[in-house]
């Protein structure tokens, strides 16, 4: 079994997802191996809340260019995790908005 950090690697900090917030949606990049199961427990055990819901989606590395040269990012697992009613808020993202 993985450790929570291991999870949960770092959290989306965009426009979109600010204003998921509101609806207690926090949005993280996670490990791509990682199932909903998994995260729930990681983020119930990172910040101390309860977790009613996981979406994940894989997002597509993009083709960049440099110059005359072609490569790719890297792809990446996203999760968006909505908080359970009676939750408290994660204080990371309340210095934010």
């Amino acid at each position: 079994m993985k450790a929570a950090q291991d999870i949960i690697l770092k959290p989306v900090i965009t426009e979109a997802s600010m204003s998921g917030i509101a609806d207690m949606k926090y949005t993280f990049k996670v490990a791509k191996d990682a199932n909903k199961i998994e995260i729930a427990k990681a983020v119930e055990e990172l910040f101390g809340v309860k977790v009613a819901k996981v979406n994940t989606m894989n997002c597509r590395g993009r083709q960049k260019r440099m110059g005359m040269h072609v490569g790719m990012t890297p792809s990446w697992k996203k999760a968006i995790v909505t908080l359970a009613e009676g939750s408290k808020t994660i204080e990371f993202f309340d210095g934010m908005m």
